[in-house]
């Protein structure tokens, strides 16, 4: 406890201050994150791997650094959680799949190495849709993740672990990847805050990429103050990540400023969406009135090409998982299946190792790259993304940011959506059109429906403006729309 919250309960930079002011020591912190883990997350699953000794080593150094005077860095002794597509030095990498079997990262990727040159403690490792592929985190080859708020339901994926970690109270903070709303999604599920932010804002080296155009790191966390400032941390430019931005990272006041002047487009399509729960839609509706009565100037705008988002994202995204998963092949690391001959081998080892999943998005990567069918899917699909794209530059020549639902529902019951692909396709339907353009979006929770399951609330704001998205969050966030109460031992 500290100054009557317990520490878990405190947002990161929160946490950060009272590490920094001596209150509380960093290696305290991390042993309350650590035993609230041992104590809860057997119930849930959010971690894959609890890192105790070397989180406890990174918190002793933290204390160390500032009982000798140093000053306080922007995450000094702040426990993080790191989804397990992100590299940790000396941790395993599974991605949630048996393919990655014995598996030791050899550095940290950049994220993570700018996180503990800012003074985080590294956690451990949580758990994800089998290469990121899902929106529900039941992909994993480990087992599922559950939702805090209610553990018979799913916590959304493909970064429910870490979404998870979070709304738990393991961790104030965690990193998870965005490839069609894999960040955004969970965080609506489960309550919490989510980034994704612009492409190439954040380094992607020593992530496990899954589709290479669309892919991003960025925080999940309850606060879009501490969104900001793990943004301010982990962005920049990294020589090891050709497509990272040349661009400093930008300021941790990002999410401060008022929405006076602030010209807000409630787009028509997402919340006309098919599918579209009504409690949701309430709540959604509920955080336009909060912007309006913030002082923001509220119209709708019509995205009349949202709709072919998603079978534009399924054609792109499988495509470019076709060939990044190609590496995966029992010879250089990894599970190795013994096979009649080199052929053999590769076909065992990738049939023993992928899931149902990750096989089905190969076959149809593969098949919309293949030849005589590129044209009319794969390069098709670029000319749509292209058309996407278009519509969302002629919106923000009228607005500053887009907002409705980030999901169509709340959280579904484990095992509802699993042997229906296009249904939990249809999770990311709003989510996917960000990546496809490469656009920053931030959820925000928004509401509840009756049973008290958290709504989302989405942002999407032009590239490089994550301070629109952060600051329109922000007052939603404040409005205190989403009920805080977690049931039992999670409260």
């Amino acid at each position: 406890m500290a100054g009557g919250l317990p520490l878990h309960a405190l947002p990161a930079a929160a946490l950060r201050d009272r590490i920094a002011s001596r209150e509380v020591s960093a290696e305290e912190a991390a042993r309350h994150f650590l035993d609230r883990i041992a104590r809860l997350d057997g119930g849930i699953g959010a971690f894959l791997r609890v890192d105790a000794e070397g989180a406890l080593r990174s918190a002793r150094a933290s204390d160390a650094r500032l009982d000798a005077g140093g000053a306080p860095r922007p995450l000094e002794g702040v426990p993080v959680a790191v989804k397990d597509n992100l590299n940790v030095e000396g941790l395993p990498t599974t991605c949630a799949s048996r393919i990655l079997e014995g598996f030791v990262a050899p550095r940290d990727a950049t994220a993570v190495a700018r996180l503990r040159a800012a003074g985080a403690v590294i956690l451990g490792k949580t758990n994800l849709d089998e290469f990121a592929m899902g929106s529900s985190t039941e992909n994993s080859a480990f087992g599922p993740t559950r939702n805090p708020r209610d553990p018979s339901r799913v916590p959304g994926g493909s970064s429910g672990g870490s979404a998870a970690a979070v709304a738990a109270g393991f961790a104030p903070l965690a990193l998870g990847s965005d490839t069609g709303g894999s960040i955004r999604q969970p965080a609506a599920l489960c309550g919490i805050l989510g980034l994704k932010p612009t492409y190439g804002r954040v380094s992607r080296s020593g992530l496990v990429a899954f589709g290479s155009s669309l892919d991003q790191v960025g925080p999940l966390c309850r606060t879009a103050a501490d969104a900001a400032l793990a943004l301010s941390v982990i962005a920049g430019r990294d020589p090891m990540d050709a497509t990272s931005l040349a661009l400093e990272a930008p300021a941790a006041s990002l999410a401060e400023g008022g929405l006076r002047g602030m010209r807000v487009g409630v787009v028509k399509e997402h919340l006309e969406g098919e599918g579209l729960e009504p409690a949701v839609k309430a709540a959604v509706e509920a955080a336009v009135g909060v912007l309006r009565a913030g002082g923001a100037e509220v119209r709708e705008v019509s995205l009349p090409r949202s709709g072919d988002g998603i079978a534009v994202y399924y054609l792109v995204a499988t495509s470019e998982a076709s060939s990044n998963l190609a590496r995966f092949d029992g010879v250089r690391y990894g599970l190795r299946v013994e096979g009649r001959d080199l052929a053999g081998m590769y076909e065992e080892t990738r049939d023993r190792g992928f899931g149902t999943e990750v096989k089905r998005r190969i076959l149809l990567g593969t098949f919309a790259l293949s030849a005589g069918y590129a044209d009319a899917y794969y390069q098709r699909a670029l000319r749509v993304r292209r058309l996407i794209a278009d519509d969302l530059d002629r919106a923000f020549r009228e607005v500053d940011v887009l907002v409705g639902p980030t999901a169509p529902t709340v959280a579904f019951p484990l095992g509802e959506k699993i042997e229906d692909p296009l249904a939990m396709y249809l999770c990311d339907v709003f989510a996917v059109t960000a990546n496809l353009a490469g656009i920053p979006a931030v959820s925000v929770p928004c509401g509840a429906d009756p049973a008290g399951l958290p709504a989302g609330f989405q942002v999407m704001a032009p590239a490089l403006r994550e301070d629109a998205a952060l600051r329109a969050a922000a007052a939603v966030e404040a409005a205190g729309l989403l009920p805080a109460a977690l049931p039992g031992a999670f409260a």
